[in-house]
C-alpha cells in the first residue's frame, strides 16, 4: 500500500514531468502538495496542519469546508449543476439583485451586475464597457497594481514580469505612484507632505505636453483610473484617509470615470462590505471576483451604475463567456451573501482584525527587520527590511516562507506549518489574509509561529 509519503513523491515526479512550470506553483523551491483542508488550516499527506493566512489570495474568507456554502453547492448539484448562460436562472438574478442592493446601500447608486468567471475576464469586461461608454482606449493605473494576466488586464497591471513577456501591444496605461508612506515615491513624510502625491497628479492636466488633456477644449484622452482601495499584490497598502476624495474631485472634474477593484478587499475583508466605503467616495465601475463563492466555484463580474449599464448603453452580446454566470458559482455566491449579510459580520472582522494587528505590532518592537505592519479589517501586511528597518530585505522574507512551508513549527506538543503569501514592490512583504471565523486561539499560534521564524532567520539580537 502506497504511503502519505511514497505518494508526494510520486507525484512530484509526475509533475515535474508533465505540468507546465508557467503557474505560480513553481515559484517555490519544492512545489507543495496539501491533501485536505478545514477551517483555517490546509492538510498535508501525513495529516499535519499548516495555519493559513492568507486563504488562497483572500478567496477564502469565511475558511475551508464552510458548511452553508458547501451545501448550497451540493444542493445546486441535485438541481440545475449546468446550464448554458444564454439562458436565465434563479440564482443568478438573485444573486445580481443581492449584490446591486448591496451596493447601491454603500454608494447610493443604482447599478446592474454583469458576470464572468475568473478576476482578469471581469476586468477584461469592464475595460469593454469604459471603451464603449467614452469612444476613448486610454487608462490610469496605480503603480504596483494588479488586475489580471490576460492581455488586457495586464496592460493596466504595473510589472515588467506579467507585461513584458507578452510585449506591448498597446501603451494602454499611465502609472501613477501609488501614495506608499512608508516608502513615498516622492520622499515626502505624511503629515506634512500635504499630499504631494495628488499635488503631481493634478500637474498633469496643466498642459497638453504631458500628453493627458488639451488644454484648449479641455478634452482628456483617458477614459477611466482603475484603482485598488487597499493595493494587494502590491503589498496590502493603505492610503492616508483623504487620497481618494482628493483624486476623485480631479476625475470628476476632467469627466475620467473610476473603476474600483475589489478582487481581493470586497466582501468585508477590510471591516466594510467594500474596500473604497472607507474613503468616502462613490465609484463608476466596481470589479469584483475571488471571496464571492468562498473559492467554491469561480465566478466573477462587475457592478456599474445605471448609467452606464443599462440596456441601451451595453445591449445583448456586447461581451460573452461560456461559463459566465454558471449555476454552480452563482448558488455558491448566492449563499455566500445571506452570510455576509447577517448582522455581526462587520464586527467580527474589525475585532479579530484589531487582535491580530496589535500582535503584529508586538512583533515589530522585539524585531529590527520588521519595517512596517499596518492593515485594515483582516487585511494586513509585515514588511520586512535590513536591520536599519527601511531597505528590503527579500531574502529573509524568502527564508521565512520556506520555512513555515517545512512545517517543523510545534504547537502544544504537535507539528505545524504557517501559509503565507508574499507580495510587495520588491518581494518583501507578507501579505495576510486569514479567515474571518479565525479564533483568538488561532491567532495566538500565528503569533508563536511567526515569533519562532523571525527569532530563527532574522538578527540574533532583538530590538528591545
Amino acid at each position: 500500500m502506497e504511503t502519505g509519503a511514497d505518494l508526494e513523491k510520486r507525484l512530484l515526479a509526475e509533475e515535474s514531468r508533465y505540468c507546465s512550470y508557467g503557474d505560480t506553483a513553481h515559484y517555490l523551491k519544492k512545489p507543495k502538495i496539501f491533501s485536505g483542508c478545514e477551517g483555517s488550516f490546509l492538510y498535508d499527506y501525513s495529516g499535519k496542519p499548516y495555519l493559513d493566512l492568507q486563504m488562497w489570495y483572500s478567496a477564502v474568507n469565511l475558511g475551508y469546508k464552510h458548511g452553508r456554502v458547501d451545501d448550497a453547492v451540493r444542493s445546486q448539484i441535485d438541481r440545475l449543476p449546468q446550464l448554458a448562460s444564454q439562458y436565465l436562472h434563479r440564482e443568478k438574478i438573485e444573486l445580481a439583485a443581492a449584490i446591486s442592493r448591496q451596493t447601491q446601500r454603500s454608494f447610493k447608486a443604482a447599478g446592474r451586475v454583469h458576470f464572468n468567471v475568473g478576476g482578469s475576464q471581469a476586468v477584461e469586461d469592464s475595460i469593454k464597457l469604459i471603451r464603449r461608454a467614452t469612444g476613448k482606449t486610454l487608462f490610469f493605473a496605480f503603480q504596483g497594481s494588479y488586475h489580471g494576466r490576460t492581455l488586457g488586464a495586464s496592460e493596466i497591471t504595473s510589472s515588467y514580469r506579467y507585461r513584458k513577456p507578452y510585449g506591448h501591444f498597446s501603451n494602454r496605461a499611465q502609472f501613477i505612484p501609488y501614495p506608499y508612506c512608508f516608502r513615498c515615491h516622492y520622499g515626502k513624510r505624511f503629515g506634512s507632505c500635504k499630499y504631494y502625491c495628488v499635488e503631481q497628479f493634478a500637474r498633469l492636466f496643466e498642459t497638453e505636453y504631458n500628453s493627458v488633456v488639451d488644454t484648449k477644449t479641455g478634452e482628456c484622452e483617458f477614459a477611466a483610473f482603475y484603482v485598488e482601495p487597499i493595493q494587494g499584490t502590491g503589498g496590502y497598502i493603505v492610503p492616508p484617509p483623504d487620497y481618494f476624495r482628493r483624486i476623485k474631485k480631479i476625475l470628476d472634474r476632467h469627466k475620467i470615470y473610476l473603476v474600483d477593484d475589489e478582487m481581493q478587499m470586497g466582501f468585508y475583508r477590510t471591516g466594510k462590505f467594500w474596500g473604497l466605503e472607507h474613503f468616502g467616495i462613490k465609484p463608476d465601475v466596481l470589479v469584483f471576483g475571488k471571496a464571492l463563492t468562498n473559492g467554491m466555484n469561480p465566478l466573477s463580474g462587475f457592478w456599474a451604475k445605471e448609467e452606464l449599464i443599462n440596456p441601451a448603453s451595453f445591449p445583448p452580446g456586447s461581451t460573452h463567456s461560456t461559463f459566465s454566470s454558471n449555476p454552480m458559482g452563482t448558488a455558491a455566491g448566492l449563499e455566500v451573501m445571506r452570510v455576509l449579510q447577517e448582522k455581526g459580520m462587520a464586527e467580527r472582522v474589525n475585532a479579530a482584525g484589531k487582535k491580530f494587528l496589535g500582535m503584529l505590532k508586538e512583533l515589530k518592537k522585539k524585531y529590527r527587520e520588521i519595517g512596517d505592519v499596518d492593515g485594515i479589517g483582516l487585511a494586513m501586511r509585515i514588511e520586512i527590511c535590513q536591520k536599519d528597518g527601511i531597505t528590503p530585505n527579500r531574502r529573509l522574507t524568502d527564508d521565512i516562507f520556506h520555512a513555515g512551508l517545512e512545517g517543523g513549527l510545534e504547537y502544544k506538543g504537535r507539528k505545524y506549518g504557517l501559509v503565507l503569501d508574499i507580495g510587495g514592490y520588491f518581494k518583501n512583504a507578507f501579505t495576510l489574509a486569514p479567515s474571518f471565523y479565525i479564533s483568538d486561539e488561532e491567532i495566538g499560534m500565528a503569533h508563536k509561529f511567526l515569533d519562532e521564524l523571525f527569532g530563527r532567520f532574522s538578527a540574533k539580537r532583538p530590538r528591545r
